[in-house]
């Protein structure tokens, strides 16, 4: 692993452990194995830093979660929406780099204008504008009743952000949480989605 890579590595960690302005750049080479000084020839500050990690986390987010430009094939049935459903869910709890990412964006979302723009799109506006398009596409393709595709978003992915919040607090919950978001899926599927 490159030193550059190394350096937002454990930036990560000690962002989501300490907070931004919790950590220091010598901390961050210290944990690296090199002189404060020396982490300057990677990059221009803690600030470069910082972004290099969000930017870093949202095409990891983009790959393996989607986007609303990007929600991969569209579930024919209520089984396949709960798996794909649940595979995302189950990437964003589990990820270390995702996890770390959004505990760092937790914190810093009342000091930091950008994180607070990629903190609402995430938790927020992003997912269900993706979730909508979805549940949009099922409708026309007639699984899922005709509604207002917004709302059932919201609907839909209200519970499972608080779930993974409750699983952030407290990891110790990750599989309880897990069964409630499937749970809530089966739900909503029984609810608005046409038999298979």
């Amino acid at each position: 692993m490159s030193t550059k890579q190394r350096i937002l590595d454990e930036a990560l960690t000690l962002f989501a452990e300490n907070g931004y302005d919790g950590t220091g750049v010598d901390l961050i080479a210290e944990r690296v194995g090199i002189k404060g000084p020396s982490l300057y020839k990677h990059y221009k500050g803690k600030e470069e830093i910082l972004n290099a990690l969000i930017d870093a986390a949202e095409e990891r987010y983009e790959e393996y979660f989607g986007s609303e430009k990007h929600i991969g094939k569209l579930p024919q049935s209520r089984e396949e929406f709960i798996k794909v459903t649940m595979e995302r869910i189950s990437f964003t709890m589990r990820d270390p780099v995702i996890r770390k990412t959004r505990m760092l964006l937790v914190q810093e979302q009342f000091r930091n204008e950008r994180i607070s723009e990629v903190t609402t799109r995430h938790q927020l506006d992003g997912i269900q504008r993706m979730f909508a398009k979805i549940i949009k596409g099922m409708m026309d393709e007639g699984i899922v009743k005709n509604d207002d595709p917004e709302l059932l978003a919201v609907e839909l992915t209200a519970p499972a952000v608080l779930q993974i919040a409750r699983s952030d607090r407290q990891p110790q919950y990750e599989e309880e949480c897990m069964e409630y978001i499937e749970k809530h899926l089966r739900h909503f599927c029984k609810v608005y989605m046409r038999e298979d």
